[in-house]
């Protein structure tokens, strides 16, 4: 059915008009920002659980049993088709044998990357020695440090 315009631009039978409004235009002001604070990323809470579950190479199945819900459920948090409760983040933590910052953070706290650190055995060696460091024999340890990293030698 074709509706024809009127002479007043009305619809015949209900009296509206028959031209479309514009919509209103809304301005959206953006963030002040702060002077040198940088805003917290949004969390990526699947890929943090996906990231610590393969860690410990856990499958979705086992993850599930250890949290006593469904595979499905461990799927759909992981895929971000579903947002875990406060109680199934402690669960998941639990599962994932992490605290739930840790969990929240991918695995990347501050602790754990100490931890990490400590693992490699040059910077195992170091570690008694850099509490007898001045400012300046820090500064030259960073300095011959950085050099190194950055003029790597190949052996023949």
């Amino acid at each position: 059915m074709v509706q024809f315009r009127t002479l007043s631009g009305l619809c015949r039978r209900c009296r509206k008009s028959l031209d479309q409004e514009d919509p209103p235009i809304i301005t959206v002001q953006p963030e002040p920002q702060s002077l040198g604070v940088t805003v917290a990323p949004i969390l990526q809470v699947a890929s943090a659980i996906r990231f610590l579950r393969q860690r410990i190479g856990l499958s979705q199945r086992q993850l599930a049993l250890r949290m006593q819900v469904p595979r499905t459920y461990v799927s759909k948090i992981e895929n971000e088709k579903a947002t875990p409760t406060l109680s199934s983040l402690e669960r998941l933590a639990r599962a994932l044998e992490v605290s739930v910052p840790e969990l929240l953070s991918g695995g990347q706290t501050q602790e754990s990357g100490v931890r990490e650190l400590l693992a490699d055995s040059f910077i195992a060696a170091l570690v008694p020695y850099l509490p007898k460091l001045n400012p300046l024999q820090w500064q030259s340890v960073l300095t011959q440090m950085r050099d190194m990293s950055l003029h790597t030698r190949r052996s023949a």
